[in-house]
């Protein structure tokens, strides 16, 4: 494109082609679950605004290129969205195996085990220990975060390091 003006332009005039886009491509918005239909909207205009910048007059109508163009923006964002939903871990023992029974007289006995487990761990791993027996206790990985002054992702890979090393553990086997 030659000129701002001209790319604004082309922007405002297809603005349309995002909501196009969307009832096109996207089936079952609300089965989604990370995004809104707002959040795959602004996803989409940036798609149209990525093609006002690269397009090339003359080789291929603009509202075509820029409906690929915003398509590929937000097929990129529900992917990623897909990819984050299939990532999370279940944090309750129930729902991973229901058939076990948990007796939380059993608690003071596993508590020693995972202290005992802690001492041959890694650092972040032994911190994944502590992070897990307080989630056990109630606290989010925010609250957690803000104990060991580090941010919440931090927590959630040193209970992901815990739980590689602990499943190895053969003490712990009893307890699942």
């Amino acid at each position: 494109m030659d000129s701002i003006e001209e790319r604004n332009r082309l922007v405002v005039e297809n603005q349309g082609l995002v909501g196009q886009v969307i009832k096109d491509c996207v089936h079952a918005i609300d089965g989604i679950g990370l995004y809104s239909y707002d959040d795959l909207f602004q996803t989409g205009c940036i798609g149209l605004i990525k093609a006002a910048q690269s397009y090339t007059v003359g080789k291929v109508k603009f509202s075509t290129y820029a409906y690929h163009c915003i398509r590929n923006e937000i097929y990129h964002a529900l992917e990623y969205a897909r990819l984050r939903r299939d990532r999370e871990s279940v944090t309750d023992p129930i729902s991973i195996n229901p058939d076990i029974s948990y007796s939380p007289s059993r608690f003071p006995e596993l508590c020693a085990v995972l202290e005992r487990a802690k001492a041959s761990m890694t650092k972040s791993a032994a911190k994944g220990v502590d992070a897990l027996m307080l989630r056990a206790k109630g606290y989010s990985s925010k609250e957690i975060g803000e104990i060991y002054h580090a941010p919440a992702n931090h927590v959630t890979a040193w209970i992901s390091k815990a739980r590689r090393e602990l499943r190895h553990n053969p003490e712990l086997a009893d307890f699942i």
